[in-house]
């Protein structure tokens, strides 16, 4: 019995080490990021590959205050992983310390906003199932909202929700 529970444990081990392998240390790369609070440059870390590595995209936006005097720090992440190399694509907030107060999740890369200007949040629609002369304006002067609804084409879009995690 021993001896199986041996095995699992050395099984366990080595699946761990070697799915931990390809994945970048997200903290340590976004604080590197904000560090250099480079607006609308985009740092690439890692190269996606189909046997396992990741990739992940950061783009710093910008930090805004709000009417309370709270600072918030905003970042696009994109992170490629997997075979068909998918997307996880969140809008990630830090305070003014560069701690990390939660995100946002979005369906896709082309949903992220394109800019932070006047304290407000921009979204461009640039796919061709979008159209591409409305965009979504999200004020953060008073603060992160709960949710908010990034306008596609005529009434329709999709509901984001804030996550603190």
């Amino acid at each position: 019995m021993t001896t199986i529970f041996q095995t699992s444990l050395l099984i366990w081990a080595i699946l761990t080490v070697i799915c931990s392998h390809g994945q970048v240390n997200d903290q340590k790369i976004r604080h590197q990021v904000l560090e250099k609070a480079t607006v609308d440059s985009l740092f690439i870390f890692g190269k996606w590959t189909a046997d396992g590595q990741t990739e992940t995209h950061l783009k710093y936006l910008g930090q805004i205050t709000t009417k309370s005097g709270r600072t918030f720090k905003i970042m696009n992440s994109i992170w490629f992983w997997g075979l068909s190399h998918r997307a996880t694509t969140r809008i990630l907030i830090f305070n003014d310390k560069n701690q990390y107060v939660g995100n946002y999740y979005l369906t896709i890369p082309d949903d992220l906003p394109t800019k932070l200007e006047n304290e407000n949040l921009v979204f461009n629609n640039v796919t061709e199932e979008c159209d591409k002369r409305l965009a979504t304006t999200i004020n953060l002067k008073n603060g992160l909202p709960k949710q908010f609804f990034r306008k596609c084409k005529g009434e329709y879009g999709d509901i984001y929700s804030f996550s603190s995690e």
